[in-house]
């Protein structure tokens, strides 16, 4: 093809309104090197790791292109302003490290306010602080000392304990006695996983924190805090004069995608990208009711856990009070926990012996098929990632992978 002609044809895309991919298609593969990929990194996913990789690939001089199949950034922490009420979209996210190249990393973009996560549980008709701490212990148990709160738990333990436990509750049980399982574990794990706790493995509660002081801070991080502008915001930052496309599904035209790119930082589900080739990984889902209020308080604080089985959701947030709002309304939002199925989103991957299993295998069709594909984030390596994780996660294979 004549460079002429390749002009005629841009121009004639432009002047027709059509999808440059359209003319890419049509021109000879080494016509398409040469005009969008030679070198170029396509990033699917313009999520928290997303982010991060093609901020550090613009650092370093690298081309790259990100698509997504959602309408805006930040995955799964995209927060939206409603009535000066910064809305977390997908669930609450609190930024927390202990790292402080992650945290000098994550405020070059935004500063940081002095939020604290204290979240309340309520079951049935009182209400315990967490975590499990002093405050929680004194108002179980009517202790006020650290002494007095071990021994009270030792003797609840004392009265059931499994050596060899054989699920969930046996394991829960065996690390905090039946009292605390019962009023605090119990019915938020089960409408959380979809299961009751005998039929869940161990292997979800490795150990349940105990705190002998009487502080309510859900994270013992150094730094801690939420973006003083919002999610969206902090993420825009990293994004500045990157090239994004909104509403591209990557799976719905993969040979092309594949054929365009360098290098492809994929942050879909990986068993999907296989079309399910080996088998379905097995997620949890979560459903949003959202609710604007026309008062100046709801709840009074951040979060409540509904740790009873007879309420359906698991969780009410109160959006204000991430950024201490002083608004005249208030918006809440209640969690509703439930079963994935096709084409809703996946928050939890499911963690048993059976899905590590199947991950691994599709790990290793990937490494064979796709060399030039990396499967990365949450959904791409099949485990439950806190931020500083995902930023420290795609700082450390982007060194690795792309850089050398």
């Amino acid at each position: 093809m004549s460079l002429s002609l390749f002009k005629y044809y841009f121009l004639l895309c432009v002047l027709n309104s059509l999808d440059i991919e359209l003319l890419i298609l049509k021109c000879p593969f080494n016509w398409r090197t040469k005009f969008i990929y030679e070198k170029r990194h396509l990033i699917v996913g313009a999520g928290l790791y997303g982010a991060v990789t093609a901020y550090l690939a613009k650092q370093s001089g690298l081309k790259c292109l990100i698509i997504d199949k959602r309408n805006h950034i930040g995955g799964n922490v995209y927060s939206e302003n409603k009535e000066g009420i910064e809305v977390h979209k997908y669930g609450p996210h609190i930024f927390h490290t202990n790292s402080k190249l992650i945290w000098k990393f994550a405020s070059q973009f935004t500063d940081f306010n002095h939020f604290r996560y204290n979240p309340l549980a309520r079951y049935k008709n009182n209400l315990y602080h967490l975590p499990f701490n002093m405050n929680t212990f004194h108002e179980i148990f009517g202790v006020e000392t650290p002494n007095e709160a071990r021994e009270a738990i030792h003797t609840d333990q004392r009265r059931e304990f499994y050596t060899n436990p054989a699920n969930l509750e046996e394991q829960a049980i065996s690390l905090i006695g039946r009292t605390l399982y019962d009023l605090l574990v119990k019915g938020y794990t089960e409408k959380q996983w979809g299961k009751k706790a005998t039929e869940l493995p161990t292997s979800i509660i490795k150990r349940i924190p105990l705190r002998f002081t009487y502080d309510n801070n859900y994270f013992n991080d150094i730094y801690q805090g939420i973006p003083m502008y919002g999610y969206t915001k902090w993420v825009t930052n990293m994004l500045n004069n990157v090239e994004i496309k909104f509403g591209v599904d990557f799976l719905k035209s993969p040979n092309f995608w594949l054929n365009i790119a360098h290098k492809i930082i994929y942050c879909g589900s990986i068993d999907e990208f296989f079309e399910y080739e080996l088998g379905e990984l097995e997620y949890r889902s979560l459903r949003f009711e959202e609710t604007l209020l026309e008062n100046p308080d709801y709840q009074g604080c951040i979060a409540i856990n509904e740790t009873s089985i007879h309420v359906p959701y698991t969780r009410t947030i109160e959006h204000k009070h991430f950024m201490f709002g002083q608004q005249p309304i208030t918006i809440i939002t209640k969690e509703y926990p439930t079963k994935w199925e096709h084409g809703m989103e996946k928050y939890y991957p499911v963690n048993n012996e059976r899905n590590n299993l199947l991950y691994k295998k599709y790990k290793q069709l990937a490494f064979h098929r796709y060399p030039n594909v990396s499967f990365v984030g949450r959904l791409g390596c099949y485990q439950y990632l806190n931020m500083d994780e995902v930023i420290g996660m795609a700082i450390n294979n982007f060194n690795r992978e792309i850089l050398n």
